[in-house]
């Protein structure tokens, strides 16, 4: 069984900074990416930020680009979303998934359904 633990969320006044965590435990698998997605209340769940395994090859939602990266420490099956210049409407909870099949392309990596693990989410909170 492979679990995602996320952590790192929390409150932050507008303008500032998080770095959330998800390390990868379990059963080993070979993964394709590993991926942010985030759902605000009211809202459906929608695509951050994403990171291929090997390579580190990075994609983006316009939304959060140029504020928001993405890394990963393979040696500890870890990655990493270091938000910065947060605003009001990055509060949401934010979840880790993980890609196993090979596809490719940034279609293939904003696609929720083509993940097959995903995490519990950690609060994320912006205020005024």
């Amino acid at each position: 069984q492979v679990q995602l633990v996320e952590s790192g969320g929390g409150l932050v006044q507008a303008g500032g900074s998080l770095r959330l965590s998800c390390a990868a435990s379990g059963r080993s698998f070979n993964k394709n990416a590993m991926a942010w997605f985030r759902q605000a209340p009211g809202q459906e769940r929608e695509f951050v930020a994403a990171i291929t395994w090997i390579i580190g090859s990075t994609y983006y939602a316009d939304a959060v680009k140029g504020r928001f990266t993405i890394s990963r420490d393979n040696a500890k099956n870890t990655v990493y979303l270091q938000m910065n210049s947060l605003k009001p409407e990055d509060t949401a909870v934010y979840y880790c998934a993980a890609l196993r099949v090979f596809c490719s392309g940034s279609g293939c990596y904003v696609t929720q359904a083509n993940y097959d693990y995903w995490g519990q989410g950690t609060q994320v909170t912006v205020s005024t």
